[in-house]
């Protein structure tokens, strides 16, 4: 079962190198949508693996909008909620 664990966390994006105000649900970074595969379980920053996670696509999850990340160096995919500040146009590319 995967369990919530809420990490408020400011970071430097690996991606695009800007700079991000975390609130504790942030996942990836608002200007480019690149994450880093950190967790096994949401926020637990358990996962050794460390890949950047690209944005691959858009798909609806109990009728949410939701991201999809591809892990570069180990393959994982996972699905993470939308930000309100997300770029609107860095989503019409993904």
């Amino acid at each position: 079962m995967k369990k919530f664990t809420r990490n408020k966390e400011d970071f430097v994006c690996a991606n695009c190198r800007k700079k991000v105000t975390g609130n504790g649900y942030t996942n990836h970074c608002p200007y480019c949508l690149y994450s880093v595969h950190v967790d096994e379980n949401p926020g637990d920053r358990q996962s050794k693996c460390g890949g950047l996670m690209k944005p691959i696509g858009l798909t609806k999850k109990n009728g949410e909008d939701k991201l999809i990340h591809y892990c570069q160096k180990c393959g994982k995919e996972k699905i993470n909620r939308l930000g309100t500040n997300d770029d609107q146009k860095a989503l019409l590319v993904t």
